[in-house]
């Protein structure tokens, strides 16, 4: 038997509240996206073997696993496509969680993904990735307080299915990571109590109607001012509201286009926008966007909007089954 792990990628569209007024930190939105993922292949072998991009990552997550388990997970794991390493799109939740996931299945373990991202150290301040993985869909979390183990789900919401984002990838740059990561976020100036009373009040009463009600508009007002609050916040430690100024001055030409919801995706560098339909992301980037941006190193992707979780598959004499 062997099985097959699609994890998909995800937004992570701002934090609520930094400085936890009410006892708690955070507080994330986000959604999962289709055509970003990493997939994993694992299959039974006598000893743990990892081959593919990003392979690093999966043999870690395994050793962390056994350490953990205080076993062996013998298996031949091969990372067929990957989400581009630190660029804000949860690479390394989603790596962690089919890695896990995939050895679950293989040896008959029943992990579940919090518990998986749990022993990896995975969503110590958000749970988007998590969620993602598990369900998709829009979401948002609580944050955490003292006693949190993987922030909470508080709303989940269908995204709607004609709605696209166009994602931009800079692969001159790295999103902060690892010590810098925690560095920088003990170095964050103070985060007024009223701000963050005001981003909840705007995702609870426009927000989420929003998305209920196909509403684009109003949502993108709502994620883009999100983003500019959080994005100027996080200004002193990665080098203004967004990390690569050319995903900024792109998505500055995007908005005069017509798209919504303008925003970087974590720590970046990859930026994002929303627009209504497929057709109108088509137009956007074949007619605006790929012969000027192309000579400036930018990737440009659509992406539709994922309401489903990961895809887990079983392989039986090469038929595949979920």
């Amino acid at each position: 038997m062997g099985v097959r792990v699609e994890a998909p990628g995800r937004l992570h569209m701002g934090f609520l509240d930094m400085d936890g007024s009410l006892g708690r930190h955070f507080g994330s939105v986000g959604i999962g996206l289709e055509e970003i993922r990493t997939t994993l292949r694992l299959e039974p072998s006598e000893t743990l073997t990892v081959e593919g991009p990003d392979s690093e990552r999966a043999l870690l997550t395994a050793k962390k696993l056994e350490e953990q388990l205080g076993r062996p997970l013998p298996a031949k794991i091969q990372v067929e496509q990957c989400i581009p390493p630190h660029s804000g799109l949860g690479s390394g939740t989603q790596m962690a969680l089919a890695t896990g996931v995939g050895l679950s299945v293989l040896h008959g373990l029943d992990l579940k993904p919090a518990e998986i991202a749990e022993r990896c150290g995975r969503g110590r301040r958000s749970g988007i990735g998590i969620a993602a993985f598990e369900a998709g869909g829009f979401i948002v979390d609580a944050g955490r307080n003292d006693r949190t183990q993987i922030p909470p789900v508080i709303a989940r919401l269908p995204f709607p299915s004609a709605w696209r984002c166009l994602i931009l990838l800079d692969p001159t740059h790295k999103g902060i990571h690892g010590p810098e990561e925690i560095a920088a976020f003990k170095a964050l100036p103070p985060f007024p109590r009223e701000t963050a009373a005001q981003l909840c009040h705007e995702l609870l009463m426009q927000g989420l109607p929003a998305i209920v009600e196909e509403d684009i508009a109003r949502f993108g007002t709502v994620i883009q001012n999100l983003q500019c609050i959080v994005g100027d916040h996080f200004a002193q430690a990665q080098g203004g509201r967004f990390t690569s100024p050319k995903v900024a001055n792109a998505l500055l030409e995007l908005e005069h286009a017509g798209a919504v919801g303008i925003g970087q995706s974590s720590w970046g560098p990859t930026g994002f926008c929303l627009v209504e339909s497929p057709e109108v992301a088509k137009n956007l980037v074949e007619k605006a966007l790929i012969h000027r941006w192309a000579q400036d190193g930018l990737e440009i992707r659509i992406a539709t909007p994922r309401n489903h979780g990961a895809r887990i598959t079983t392989i039986t004499h090469g038929i595949e089954q979920r």
